[in-house]
Formats: C-alpha cells, structure tokens, sequence
C-alpha cells in the first residue's frame, strides 16, 4: 500500500505509540489526588508542555481536547454564546467559503440562529487579502475565523497581517492552523491571534486528540459543562495517554520541520512531472502553498472511479477533506475557487509525509496516469 494522504491522517510514528503505551498503562484518573492519580497528571502535563514548547506558547494557553472540529466548534459556538450575553443579540461574524466543515457548520447554525455571516472571497490560489477584511468587519463584528493552510489545496494565508487588521479594531481573531505544525513555521504570540486548533494526527500522534489555543485574557466560555478540567472550559476525564503521546510526536516534527518541508516539496515536485503527461490535467493548490499538498483535476474523469481506481492499484488518495467523505457533494474548496461541479468532482488530492519515498511517488504518479485512462466518461 502507498500511502499519500498525510493530510487526512498522520499515521502515528513508532515513538508516539510507545509513548502512548506507557502512558495508558498508568491507572489513574490524572483529576485525582492520590499517587496514581498524580502519576498520571504528571504525564498529561508533560504532554501538554512538550506541544506548548514545539508551538512557542506558554502551556496555560492550551486547552487539550478531542480535536480540531471540537476546537473550532468551541471557538465560534462560545463567541456567540459570550457576545449573545453581553448584548443581548445576534452579532457579526467573517468567515471564508474555503474553511473546514468544522468551521462552515457552525457559522451556519449560528446564521440560522440571526447572525450575519459574511464570507470573504477567495482569489484564484485561494487568498484573502487583508484589505478585503478590513472593508468588511463593522461594529458589532464578534469574531473573524480564517484557515491558516487549507487542508484541500494547501494555501497558506498571511495570518499575521490578516490578525492584524482584526485586532486594531478589537475583533477576536481564529485560525484553523490544524495543517501546519510539523510543516510550516508558526508563531502564534507574534501573529496576535486570539485563538488557535490544533489536532494531533495531523503530526503523526494519536487521532481524537486536539489543542485549543486560547490567547491569555481572551473570553471564552465552555460550551460543554461538568467538572473543572482545563481550567473549566473542557470538562471531562484528561486523556492523559493522548496527550502525552501528542507532545512526544510534536516534539520531533518541529525538530525536523525544515527538512520535512524540503522534502515534502521534492516529493511534490517528483509527482507532478510523473503526471503531467495527463492531457488537461489541473493543478489546483497555488505554487506558494504547503508542499504537502498536491490538488489536481482530471477533467472528463469521474472522481470516485479515480479514486476507486487508485485504490485497487495499492495507492490511498483522496477527493478532499475526509470529513466530507462519502457525501458525494463536489469540494466547496474547489467550487468556491471557480470550478464546475463536474471539474471539482474530477479532482483528487495527494498529500505527503516524512516517510513519503521517491518510489513510492514515482508509483503513485504512474497510478494515476492509468487511472485517468480509465476513468474518464
């Protein structure tokens, strides 16, 4: 099997399983005093210094949860539920047409529930400048959430100067940066943004695990409620063997990170010259992107028997976002950047890890060749 779909699912790395191993074999509930119990928030603790210290922020700004789309829930669903009290009213929330699904449902439910939604316009590569928010934001504008790299087509967006615009008019500002740890470089104090999500299998940790940065003296009530863990604004029983794992795995990503990135790019650039004898082939990701992430249209193909052809010849792939896997919906990434429905059904994403070989790509990329012959109407 070739495994070229890094962007859905890190697989965990052998250090990270250990990790995981040896923290879940502790007893006790890591909210207890007794010496088991501390044992084990002695480890969760690690944990969450260890992603602190790979993401350069103090570890009382991390609020570990299950992942990326409960973060992202979190994020938008508390605003509102914190502007609601204040003022008594629906507000205003900027958002982009190329976000997660994590982000695109709860902006919808709250547009359902009287709120303004708007959603910024993406160029040709999927950008949004930071003029473009600035014409938008107004007075009751409680938040601005926009992707820091996309998960279908790998833009990465100017979150500082974006950050920027929203906090000189004292708007909260989210990122979805669940892409970029172990990638590209962050530097979440210096962009000023006042939230951040984070899931740990997208860095070769253990899936359902997730961190939610939450800038010091930022609002933000929980949306779930019980006892007091994570400072009260994620209530529930620590996953301390999660957690501990997760630190483990980002630790070495961002020890690696430029040599990952450099390689991710060799690996794309190797793929793309293997298909580009496709006729009419697409590439969908901008050339400034992350490198993990090749996006292309086989235009007159069917995209699931692309997909259902990769897949018999040994290689994993995918259309989009997992999340919206078996929808048979075309990509809102791609139809918001102008593509039909048939052209976005068409498209296929590849995306690169680590432990991505030059043979492995080389054979993925021949794949594809002989899947588009036969997938096309």
């Amino acid at each position: 099997m070739i495994y070229l779909d890094y962007a859905a699912t890190h697989p965990m790395t052998p250090e990270a399983l250990a990790a995981y191993a040896e923290a879940a074999a502790l007893p006790g509930n890591p909210s207890s005093v007794h010496a088991a119990g501390q044992a084990a928030r002695e480890r969760l603790e690690e944990g969450r210094a260890r992603v602190a210290a790979a993401l350069g922020v103090d570890p009382r700004t991390l609020i570990a949860n299950g992942g990326g789309t409960e973060g992202d829930n979190h994020v938008l669903l508390g605003v509102a539920q914190a502007w609601r009290e204040r003022h008594g009213r629906p507000g205003h929330l900027v958002t982009t047409p190329t976000e997660h699904s994590a982000v695109l449902a709860p902006a919808r439910a709250l547009a359902a529930q009287g709120w303004v939604v708007t959603f910024l316009t993406p160029d040709a590569g999927g950008h949004y400048a930071p003029a473009q928010l600035a014409e938008v934001l107004r007075e009751d504008t409680a938040l601005v959430s926009i992707h820091h790299a996309n998960n279908e087509i790998g833009t990465v967006q100017d979150t500082a100067a974006l950050a920027a615009v929203a906090q000189e008019r004292g708007v909260p500002y989210h990122t979805d940066a669940v892409q970029a740890p172990g990638v590209l470089p962050l530097d979440l104090t210096g962009w000023g943004v006042s939230f951040a999500t984070f899931s740990a299998h997208k860095w070769g940790g253990p899936r359902g695990v997730g961190f939610l940065y939450v800038r010091r003296g930022t609002e933000l009530p929980p949306v779930t409620l019980g006892g007091g863990q994570e400072g009260g604004l994620r209530p529930g029983t620590g996953n301390t063997a999660g957690v501990y794992a997760s630190g483990v795995a980002l630790t070495s990503a961002e020890a690696a990170r430029e040599e990952t990135f450099a390689h991710l790019a060799r690996m794309r650039d190797r793929f793309l010259a293997g298909v580009s004898a496709i006729p009419g082939l697409r590439l969908n990701h901008p050339a400034d992107g992350s490198p993990k992430v090749a996006s292309l249209t086989v235009p007159g193909a069917d995209g699931e028997a692309l997909l259902m052809n990769l897949d018999l010849m040994g290689v994993c792939a995918s259309a989009g976002s997992a999340c919206s896997a078996g929808t048979m919906q075309p990509s809102h990434v791609l139809t918001a950047l102008g593509l039909s429905e048939a052209d976005a059904r068409a498209s296929v994403r590849f995306s690169f890890g680590a432990a991505t070989t030059e043979t492995e790509v080389d054979t993925a990329a021949a794949a594809l060749v002989q899947a588009a012959e036969f997938s096309r109407f």
